[in-house]
């Protein structure tokens, strides 16, 4: 899985490399705030997805004598990381589009082709977040759900570039490209606080979702669990579960032992990556 992670990161880094020099070379020819604007975005999403490969090269590395827990919080890391890459291209281009609006906008050219780059970028951004997302949700990846997150917003950024530009072609009305170029600064904004969130959390070791909580507390009661005190949180891809587990207090030693066991084994078939840690109570 570590090799397919990488793999689907590094991945990211072509598409967005090529997409900058594309969005460049098309936003300097046209003198389209809105294109050049998306190849800011673009840069930040490149650093973005360069954090998220190295992170995912590092946090399946087993633990060690200094990080006994494993280094999955190196993904939430970047997570927080990307999310503020992402506030910061939106910051950039907000700035640029009102600098664009106070000087007054001026006539584009090469508007069509403008156009064109933008929904190339759209449905190259498509594949590859799709791709993304997919490798993520089988590896529970923070880093690689936040560089498809960056990929996502570029789809419907770039589409709206699209057709701001096309409604300047057939309009001649040339402030809407500043216009739309801070709209998609403010979906930005929106993202990155999404992704700021979900990143975030583990790091204060936040209970995990309701959804896998519930999961977790009906297998308990298949198994005829009397517990209590559970606790739970996440480190990257690694999930952690603790409870106190009531035992007759006449029951052995070994019997305590297997039924703890049988518990582990059972919850490390529902949730991939789980540690568990028990604590016997006698009552």
């Amino acid at each position: 899985m570590k090799n397919t992670k990488v793999r689907v990161a590094f991945l990211s880094i072509l598409s967005n490399t090529f997409l900058i020099i594309l969005k460049l070379i098309i936003g300097i020819i046209s003198g389209s705030v809105s294109i050049i604007s998306e190849a800011i975005h673009s840069v930040m999403d490149l650093i973005a997805a360069m954090i998220a490969y190295f992170s995912v090269r590092i946090s399946d590395n087993p633990p060690d004598s200094r990080h006994p827990y494993g280094h999955g919080k190196i993904e939430n890391i970047s997570g927080v990381i990307e999310a503020l890459l992402i506030f910061v291209a939106a910051t950039l281009i907000i700035i640029e589009a009102i600098k664009k609006l106070w000087k007054g906008v001026t006539e584009l050219e090469w508007i069509w082709l403008g156009a064109i780059v933008m929904f190339i970028s759209a449905i190259v951004n498509f594949f590859v977040s799709r791709k993304l997302y997919k490798v993520a949700r089988q590896t529970n990846s923070i880093a690689l759900e936040a560089d498809a997150l960056h990929l996502k917003t570029d789809i419907y950024t770039s589409l709206g570039v699209a057709v701001g530009l096309m409604l300047i072609y057939f309009t001649d009305i040339y402030w809407f490209d500043p216009v739309i170029a801070i709209l998609v600064a403010l979906m930005i904004f929106y993202e990155s606080i999404k992704l700021l969130k979900k990143a975030f959390s583990p790091l204060l070791d936040a209970a995990w979702n309701e959804k896998d909580i519930n999961k977790l507390t009906e297998k308990l009661s298949q198994l005829n669990a009397q517990y209590y005190n559970l606790k739970t949180r996440t480190a990257g891809n690694y999930k952690f579960a603790e409870l106190h587990l009531e035992v007759n207090k006449d029951e052995s030693v070994e019997k305590a032992h297997q039924r703890c066991d049988l518990i582990e084994n059972e919850l490390a078939k529902m949730f991939e990556n789980l540690t568990v840690t028990i604590h016997i109570e006698p009552k």
